[in-house]
């Protein structure tokens, strides 16, 4: 039975998301994040294909902690968790969608992009989110601005962040990880090179060290 994470904040201080277009490709390509150090990988729900590459992943590599990302619905949430998912990820978030997160009884980031929408998952118990899309909401300066009056939420930004701005973010006190596609170049996917996959995972592993503190 495999172990489901506490917070997937600490796993590593970036965040594949993946999108998966041929099932066959999944084992390998999380083979090779896991070996270039980025075990936490979101596959989004935005091909036919995504459910079973979730579950190929979660059969095959053990080392991996797979979840499902662009979750919108209830029904999704059964869907992902049944395949294997061991966390959920949101662009956003409603009380029915919140409802159904909450008792999958999986880590899950609900999106976020105001104060409010913070505030109103503080009071709902919520602590850990993801900030998107992070570079169109305000970027780094926007969550310099929500540690002070809110200290207790913590954030996976996402949404225009690569290797260049990455290390700002990791050194904020409330962002635990980035959110990105930077390893996984279209071109590299395509031919399947997933040397050059690990060797981006590897880099973006070291993104920890040049950015800073990362909780």
């Amino acid at each position: 039975m495999f172990r489901v994470p506490t917070s997937v904040l600490d796993l590593a201080p970036v965040v594949p998301v993946v999108v998966i277009e041929d099932a066959a490709d999944a084992v390998p390509l999380a083979q090779a994040l896991v070996a270039g150090g980025l075990p936490a990988i979101e596959v989004t729900l935005r091909t036919p294909a995504a459910l079973d590459a979730i579950r190929e992943i979660a059969g095959a590599v053990p080392d991996a902690v797979v979840g499902a990302g662009t979750v919108l619905t209830a029904g999704q949430v059964t869907e992902c968790v049944a395949a294997g998912a061991r966390f959920l990820v949101s662009p956003g978030w409603t009380d029915a969608l919140l409802a159904a997160l909450t008792a999958a009884g999986v880590p899950f980031l609900p999106g976020v992009s105001t104060v409010s929408e913070v505030v109103a998952l503080l009071e709902r118990g919520v602590r850990e989110m993801k900030f998107f899309p992070a570079q169109a909401a305000g970027g780094t300066a926007y969550l310099k601005s929500l540690a002070g009056p809110l200290p207790q939420a913590r954030f996976c930004p996402t949404g225009g962040i690569g290797p260049d701005n990455a290390p700002e973010y990791l050194a904020l006190p409330n962002v635990g990880c980035v959110g990105g596609t930077w390893m996984l170049p279209a071109d590299a996917v395509a031919a399947r090179d997933w040397a050059r996959v690990e060797s981006l995972a590897r880099a973006a592993a070291n993104l920890r060290d040049a950015g800073g503190t990362c909780r």
